[in-house]
């Protein structure tokens, strides 16, 4: 005990009076500098700071690479300190001596935590569809040579024919439309509005080509939301379009060799896959389109909205047996081998997301789950014979408070999106999804529910763009700063 306070008082006694003074050589301001960096890593950030201060004036003029690293180490321990003024200030600096000196990995490294402390990898999409507006709040992260996306927080508000479509008379209310809830959000994360996307449905372009009158007045809310904004909309979606952002925002880049995407809608069922050769632009995109989705289904089986239960149940075995077998059958046959080589399916949509929450409520903080057929044959004959049962899933099992109160939040959310009737005609869908893609060459297929692929198109539509952007700015030399 004795010989360590000893030791202990050396090495103060060494470090009070050698480090207080400013460095007298390039060798020992590489030391300090070395040593600012260990100091770090036992959260001693503020002695780093003085450290490298002394060290600084010895490289300045001699050594052009460890003054870089010395600005480095500065700005990442200010960051320790939560001083991100000052930490950007000196990473900045640090960031620019890299770039002169050609060292493009440590000013790339050095760029993404700049981004980071600014808060400019974190994006808003905004999904308007004619059953939901979506928010949702991503994050980028950086991998192989792409960016991928993090979403943090998302938000669901349903009925925009009630919310977003409201009367534009006199008696618009901010505070009620949809779409000022969405910004209003937006703007507690501090994000510009270049950083922000607003994609409408391929559902919504439609109806607004039919009905002009609808057209104008969504643009009118939109422009008293939005006056003398940057903001720019996308309107040009189309059911492919979709489907292409759809997979691009589901399905992470890394596994598109293996994987094809399928979103199943309230009127629609789309997906595809992407085939890339070398180089990230060069990709073509096959994709796949139903144009059957769980309302559609649901109003061909009941066509006057009359049926009786038992009735319905008889008459949806029947109808989605007989629509599967017209419509499935033709778009997945055995000749396209793209889809066959994809062993993996990655699948979204509110029937997916009704099984998981029902059958697998544990799993609710799992970004992607594997559903089963035997999942699928226990969802539909409970969907068909107890209700009741299928829609109260015990959660006495959750031992984790904040998966218990994610898993609560998911059956309530749930149970107010679908009903007895929307439930037997996706499950039945499902099934039928499920067995065909199987039989296009006899061989299982293996699908994954994709938690957050309901905001799938606008992800999409925001990876495209910064990836599109980074390569460019990459392709000029330049790094990506934006």
């Amino acid at each position: 005990m004795k010989r360590f306070s000893t030791l202990l008082f050396l090495f103060c006694f060494w470090y009070t009076a050698g480090l207080t003074q400013p460095a007298q050589s390039t060798t020992q301001a590489i030391r300090y500098i070395k040593l600012a960096n260990t100091l770090r890593a036992v959260e001693k950030s503020d002695e780093a700071i003085s450290l490298i201060k002394r060290a600084i004036p010895a490289v300045q003029k001699t050594n052009f690479y460890w003054e870089a690293v010395a600005n480095e180490l500065l700005g990442l321990s200010y960051m320790d300190l939560r001083d991100s003024t000052t930490a950007i200030r000196y990473l900045e600096k640090a960031r620019a001596q890299y770039l002169k000196l050609k060292y493009v990995a440590s000013a790339w490294g050095v760029n993404e935590v700049v981004r980071n402390l600014s808060n400019k990898n974190l994006y808003a999409g905004i999904q308007i569809g004619t059953s939901t507006i979506k928010l949702a709040i991503l994050k980028t992260k950086y991998e192989t040579d792409f960016y991928e996306k993090e979403i943090k927080s998302t938000i669901d508000i349903p009925n925009p024919s009630v919310t977003l479509f409201a009367d534009a008379s006199g008696s618009y209310r901010p505070t009620q439309d949809a779409l000022k809830v969405c910004l209003d959000s937006i703007q507690h994360y501090n994000i510009p509005n270049e950083r922000v996307f607003i994609v409408l449905s391929n559902d919504v372009r439609e109806e607004l080509v039919r009905n002009p009158r609808t057209r104008t007045k969504l643009y009118e809310q939109l422009s008293r939301v939005l006056p003398n904004s940057s903001l720019k909309i996308d309107t040009s979606l189309t059911a492919s379009r979709e489907a292409e952002l759809f997979t691009t925002g589901a399905i992470p880049r890394k596994v598109w060799p293996t994987t094809s995407a399928l979103d199943i809608g309230s009127n629609s069922t789309l997906g595809g896959y992407f085939e890339q050769a070398a180089g990230p632009n060069n990709k073509t995109f096959h994709g796949i389109n139903v144009p059957v989705g769980i309302n559609s289904l649901v109003s061909q089986i009941d066509t006057k909205r009359s049926m009786n239960m038992d009735a319905y149940k008889k008459e949806a075995q029947r109808v989605v047996k007989s629509i599967a077998d017209r419509e499935l059958a033709p778009r997945l046959n055995a000749s396209n081998q793209g889809l066959q080589n994809r062993k993996t399916v990655g699948v979204g949509g509110d029937i997916v997301w009704a099984l998981i929450t029902y059958l697998h409520p544990e799993t609710a903080g799992v970004t992607a789950v594997a559903v089963t057929l035997d999942d699928v044959e226990r969802f539909k004959r409970l969907a068909l014979n107890d209700y009741k049962e299928l829609t109260k899933p015990n959660l006495n099992g959750i031992v984790d408070p904040e998966i218990r109160a994610q898993a609560e939040s998911n059956v309530n959310t749930i149970q107010n999106q679908l009903d007895e009737k929307q439930l037997i005609a996706g499950a039945l869908w499902l099934e039928s999804i499920m067995k065909s893609y199987s039989a296009m060459n006899g061989e299982p297929k293996r699908f994954v529910f994709v938690r957050n692929a309901d905001v799938g198109w606008v992800t999409g539509k925001f990876l495209e763009t910064i990836n599109f952007e980074y390569e460019s700015t990459i392709a000029k030399g330049a790094l990506y700063t934006r």
